[in-house]
């Protein structure tokens, strides 16, 4: 052997020393059994099957201000984000969308295992962590906490896959940044509404649909409280029901027990009427209404959250009207003001002009809107309905004239209402009824409804209905017995919600939606 090649020879063979070394030295630390190691972990399930209360005192990540600094508090949370930097780790932790970054350090903890199994922990494990509350030297960003946590315990209660189907910093991206971005070289990827919708609990996660159902949420308690405040009363109807509720064909149909057609309630309609009937006076519902259309638009769901309710009235349908411009005004304010950090939140990544609507609401008659159409240039037949385009169009023209996003069209043809609709008194082309709109949209239809059985038989008959279909009867019968002038509304909470934040589909603020082509998750 040449003295190069014995040389090259022995560079090799201590190469391989060194590297024998390493491995060797990094099994034994791996062997090495860190005196620290309570301090850190996973957490055995047997160990998370409620074994016993240890009346520890937990901190949420929103609390956690510059008030606690010195403070050792216990938090739980997911993993956001982390990374790794020489002998220390960065975790950041959310809880809903609250977020804290927390500090694994040697200077700390005092172990390099601890530093490694923090570093190692996959994105949205769910952890457990003790540690000092600190305000940092400089400001912390991207969290919306200001303050840091110098972690001394950290256990993971429930571990995420490192493969997850989206990202939810990408999921959280407003169109606006990706676009942005894309003019300054960088793509970010774009979450499709199928890819949200197939992965719907990691998509919920993100800050602006917490919010939604936030302020989805406060929509349906305030309905609850303004009506229980005006001495309505909830009520339950059924849901499983012999015939349609609404009349046509939008209907789903199942097989009841002993072989009995059935279907899924398109509206609690004839069953509030019924309750009015039992002299409930005024009564409220909140629940699913089921619709078996099949439309493929950003408005319509086959199931959603139906806010109802119906009440006597003593002298005229203007009665039902002006509630519902008191209840809504109410729950415009409210949300305004209860919702203003998840409004900002939503805005944020779905940006969008704040509802504007008058203290006193405005109410057209349908003639005057068809009037409107016909200045504006578009020509409308004065006895038919609306499409949704032109209600856009009446929507831009009443927000141009009246200031105002939200409106009450009423007195509408009794052609296109259904068959429990009260004919208007002066003229039976017309009726009783009306719809609220909110941003040129249909958000509710409403009407006094007939309340003597004779003119009901008659409006059956003018609409093709069979007095004998299946449950039908029974409402019929309901007015034998003497019943007050009444009327009421149906409102859906995902449209209010959809609507209020002019967000641009109906599935955004859907916990999980349902639709002709979607039954799962």
């Amino acid at each position: 052997m040449s003295k190069k090649a014995a040389q090259k020879a022995a560079k090799k063979a201590e190469k391989e020393l060194r590297q024998a070394a390493a491995l060797a030295a990094a099994a034994a630390e791996e062997e090495e059994i860190d005196p620290l190691a309570d301090k850190y972990g996973d957490t055995k399930l047997e160990d998370l099957q409620s074994k016993a209360v240890t009346g520890r005192k937990w901190t949420e990540i929103s609390e956690l201000g510059t008030d606690l600094e010195g403070s050792t508090v216990l938090v739980r949370g997911r993993v956001h984000s982390k990374r790794a930097k020489g002998k220390m780790a960065f975790l950041v932790l959310r809880e809903t969308i609250h977020t804290v970054q927390c500090v694994v350090s040697m200077e700390n903890v005092g172990s390099k295992q601890f530093v490694k199994y923090a570093s190692l922990l996959s994105k949205e494990s769910v952890v457990d962590v003790t540690g000092n509350v600190s305000n940092p030297r400089n400001p912390v960003s991207g969290t919306t906490q200001p303050v840091e946590i110098q972690v001394t315990e950290l256990h993971c209660i429930s571990r995420s896959t490192n493969e997850l189907p989206l990202l939810l910093e990408d999921a959280a991206r407003s169109d606006q940044d990706i676009e942005k971005a894309a003019k300054e070289g960088i793509q970010y990827a774009r979450v499709l509404q199928d890819t949200r919708l197939n992965n719907r609990v990691l998509d919920l996660r993100i800050p602006a649909n917490q919010a939604i159902f936030t302020v989805q949420s406060e929509i349906s308690s305030l309905f609850h409280d303004f009506l229980r405040a005006n001495k309505f009363r909830q009520i339950h109807t059924p849901k499983l029901i012999a015939g349609a509720s609404e009349g046509g064909s939008a209907v789903f149909k199942l097989q009841y027990a002993n072989d009995q057609p059935a279907c899924l309630a398109q509206s609690p309609q004839l069953h509030k009427q019924m309750a009015i009937c039992g002299d409930f006076r005024r009564v409220f519902e909140i629940g699913p209404v089921f619709r078996a259309e099949k439309s493929f638009t950003h408005r319509h769901l086959c199931e959603f959250i139906g806010l109802d309710f119906e009440m006597e009235i003593k002298e005229h349908y203007f009665e039902i009207i002006d509630l519902i411009g008191k209840l809504f005004i109410y729950v415009f304010n409210e949300l305004n003001k209860n919702c203003k950090k998840e409004l900002e939140t939503i805005n944020s990544q779905y940006p969008f002009e704040p509802l504007q609507y008058l203290d006193e609401t405005l109410v057209l008659a349908f003639a005057e809107g068809i009037q409107m159409l016909k200045e504006a240039g578009f020509e409308t037949d004065p006895l038919g309905d609306l499409d949704t385009e032109t209600e856009r169009r009446l929507g831009l023209l009443v927000k141009e004239r009246y200031k105002t996003d939200f409106y009450i069209l009423h007195r509408y043809p009794l052609a296109v209402r259904p068959f429990y609709t009260m004919p208007a008194v002066d003229d039976p082309k017309y009726s009783n009824s009306f719809d609220v709109f909110i941003r040129g949209e249909e958000i509710i239809s409403g009407a006094q409804r007939v309340h003597d059985k004779d003119l009901l038989l008659k409006r059956i008959e003018e609409c093709n209905i069979d007095p004998n279909a299946i449950g039908l009867q029974n409402y019929i019968n309901s007015f034998s017995y003497g019943a007050p002038p009444h009327g009421g509304i149906g409102v859906g909470l995902e449209r209010v919600a959809m609507l209020f934040c002019n967000l641009d589909n109906i599935r955004k603020v859907s916990l999980f939606p349902r639709d002709p082509n979607r039954l799962a998750p």
